[in-house]
């Protein structure tokens, strides 16, 4: 993915009517009384483990000393506070999804929260079925039953000596059964000195061809959202909310550097031109209603629907400096219209020792392209179609615990070129046995269906360097996922440890490749199905504290893997390497320092190793009531680096190094507040969904 595009996942969400129950599910009818909140609130803080999930409460120590529920996050031994975004992220990588009662949340609805409103936060790192092809990690915060009360936030975090900037702010009102919500977000990114070398070797006709590109690139972007949100509820009745937002997006890079490329032994110096620019803007509305059917039965309902403007250009010159002759213009520019809906209906019934739960989901997506490239100017419609009908019963019985389900997953994608069609069953098996009542055994086993992202499916091609272009794959087919996964908890005053074994395999698998390419007579970059790839390892991840409190905390995530990929010429592949992330952070009074850093691995992806970006930061912050004060040096003593190369087994040896030398000892400042009083209800939502993002290439 391109460097200057914002990664931004902001989740939509409100607060209305906290119900917990001591099942494996997210979602439940049972509230919890008063003197149950309170006896929960006076308790030590303590874990108590379930089949897939494990569920969190607070002392009184800390609860006195967060501002609100995102400092509690931070705590649990598998979350971790990451300055470069300002959220919280897992220490274990991975998609990760927040809930406030059941319902998706923002980062600026959790620090929304005060802390002795929090009776728990659930940590699943089984995601149920319903979130199971959208998150690695389900994290739901369960609060305490609110009535009234407003609430205010603000937060700012800037570099002095380059373009970094994230900030933002909400405000919430809640009387009686109404609630009123705004958000404003923005992150901003502009660096005037990245440093990119690409090497490019191969045979081609009998010939032996190089390319050394070096350019040097001013890129940013800026990503903005707007949330507002009305919620109407009465507590174990019904719940209605209506979301509107708004995403606007845009990014540039501006380069210039030059080329050595080389035929047999002849050497010429090529002068090169890389720009581009992309934006889009997305306006979104969510609807979400439920209702109660007696004690036992809820049925709930959503929808939403967007719209994608997008914008995408790119244009790449490269010449001969010996004489000006154009070696290769490439000049694309594509305006797509893209209109996204999501619907699903779900029921749940409560029995004396379990949970059943069904549900269907169907989300559509359509584009309509304006396409100008290489092969001229085209116009053309996609249709990306996904129907998901499941279904789950998970209980419990003295030590053992369980959660059973099955479902059947229908993906239609439509091109200009082509159809597909794929039906696959998804099954779900999750069991749980307490070993002792610190220590518990796991296991999981799953099979989902994965369908093509827009881009893969491109019909997009563009021009790389010479002899060489980079094109999507419109005939690429669903892959299927077979996880499987042993977890061995154990926790105690000192420890919050999981060690994990996992066998994981892949038919369809989707790879980059670069393979011969007749219409332009050189070779493409594109997407192919490989055979099938697997992935067999262990994880540590969890926390230590030496001192039994938060004075000092280490946190880390070892995982020695182990990948096999098989493609469609037979050809087998195999890398073995240790993904890895350590964090050291200490928290005294209202002083707390953290400092994160990894070791840059590289990890295999088709035919291509590349390395997780490094992390060298080191913050500090210290509060004052509902103020905090933070100061930080990231990527310390380093740039960020980031790097690529093909395997042996690859028709093209590629290399690429990319630098940013403007974060090497980013210093950076940052001051928030936040403010709330009384109590703001909470809609214990059971459907959460969002539309597919922006098409792009």
């Amino acid at each position: 993915m391109r460097t200057f595009l914002a990664s931004a996942a902001l989740f939509f969400g409100i607060f209305i009517n906290a119900q917990i129950t001591e099942t494996d599910s997210i979602s439940a009818t049972d509230t919890i009384s008063s003197e149950e909140i309170q006896e929960v609130l006076i308790k030590s803080q303590r874990k108590k483990q379930f089949s897939d999930h494990a569920a969190y409460t607070f002392d009184k120590e800390a609860l006195e000393k967060a501002r609100h529920a995102k400092d509690l996050l931070i705590t649990l031994p598998e979350l971790k506070f990451d300055p470069i975004s300002n959220t919280v992220k897992s220490i274990k990588g991975g998609e990760i999804l927040f809930l406030i009662n059941g319902i998706e949340a923002t980062d600026n609805q959790i620090k929304s929260i005060s802390p002795e409103n929090v009776v728990k936060v659930d940590y699943y790192d089984i995601p149920p079925a319903k979130y199971a092809t959208r998150a690695d990690t389900v994290v739901n915060i369960i609060t305490r039953n609110p009535e009234t009360g407003y609430s205010f936030g603000a937060e700012e975090s800037s570099a002095f000596s380059t373009g970094f900037l994230n900030a933002s702010a909400s405000a919430d009102y809640t009387k009686g059964k109404n609630n009123f919500g705004m958000e404003y977000s923005i992150n901003l990114r502009d660096y005037d000195n990245r440093i990119s070398k690409k090497t490019y070797e191969y045979p081609l006709n009998g010939n032996q061809y190089t390319s050394e590109d070096t350019r040097k690139d001013h890129f940013g972007y800026t990503y903005q959202d707007i949330l507002l949100r009305y919620t109407n509820a009465v507590p174990d009745k019904y719940g209605f909310q209506a979301k509107l937002s708004m995403e606007i997006l845009t990014g540039f890079y501006q380069g210039i550097g030059g080329s050595i490329f080389t035929k047999n032994a002849v050497i010429e110096n090529h002068g090169t031109v890389h720009n581009g620019s992309q934006g889009y803007s997305a306006p979104t509305l969510d609807l979400y209603y439920s209702k109660n059917l007696g004690q036992k039965d809820e049925l709930s309902f959503n929808i939403i629907g967007s719209f994608y403007n997008t914008k995408n250009g790119q244009f790449d010159h490269e010449w001969n400096l010996a004489d000006d002759a154009d070696v290769f213009r490439n000049s694309m520019d594509l305006r797509a219209k893209q209109n996204g809906i999501v619907g699903e209906i779900a029921h749940s019934h409560n029995f004396e020792k379990g949970k059943w739960s069904s549900g269907y989901r169907i989300s559509n997506t359509n584009i309509s392209n304006d396409l100008s490239n290489l092969q001229g100017k085209s116009n053309y419609t996609v249709n990306y179609l996904t129907q998901y009908l499941y279904t789950e019963y998970s209980g419990k019985a003295d030590k053992f615990s369980y959660r059973l389900g099955i479902g059947l997953t229908n993906i239609h994608n439509k091109s200009a070129e082509t159809s597909t069609d794929d039906w696959s069953p998804t099954p779900k098996l999750v069991l749980g046995y307490a070993l002792k009542d610190n220590q518990n055994l796991r296991f999981t086993s799953g099979y989902t269906s994965n369908s093509p992202w827009s881009e893969a499916l491109s019909s997009n091609v563009i021009q790389v360097v010479p002899n060489i272009v980079e094109r999507g794959n419109p005939f690429l087919k669903t892959q299927h996922i077979f996880r499987n996964n042993l977890i061995y908890s154990f926790n105690s005053k000192y420890f919050d440890l999981n060690a994990t074994a996992f066998y994981n395999y892949v038919d369809k698998y989707f790879a980059q490749f670069y393979v011969l390419d007749n219409d332009f007579g050189g070779y493409a970059l594109t997407y192919e199905n490989g055979k099938y790839y697997t992935e067999t390892g262990v994880q540590i991840s969890g926390s230590a504290k030496p001192f039994e409190n938060n004075l000092l905390v280490l946190k880390t995530w070892l995982a020695p893997v182990s990948m096999k990929l098989t493609a469609n010429s037979g050809q087998k592949i195999r890398r073995d390497f240790i993904r890895n992330n350590f964090t050291i952070s200490s928290e005294y009074k209202n002083f707390s320092i953290q400092y994160e850093f990894n070791i840059p691995v590289y990890a295999m992806n088709g035919t291509f190793l590349g390395t997780d970006e490094n992390a060298g930061h080191i913050f500090a912050g210290y509060k004052i009531k509902n103020w905090k004060l933070t100061s930080g040096i990231y990527w310390l003593g380093m740039p960020s680096e980031y790097n690529k190369k093909t395997l042996p087994e690859s028709l093209v040896n590629f290399t690429s190094q990319s630098i940013i030398h403007n974060n090497k000892n980013m210093f950076v400042l940052g001051l928030s507040y936040d403010f709330s009083t009384g109590k703001k209800n909470e809609l214990n939502r059971k459907l959460n969904n969002s539309t597919a993002p922006a098409a792009t290439f």
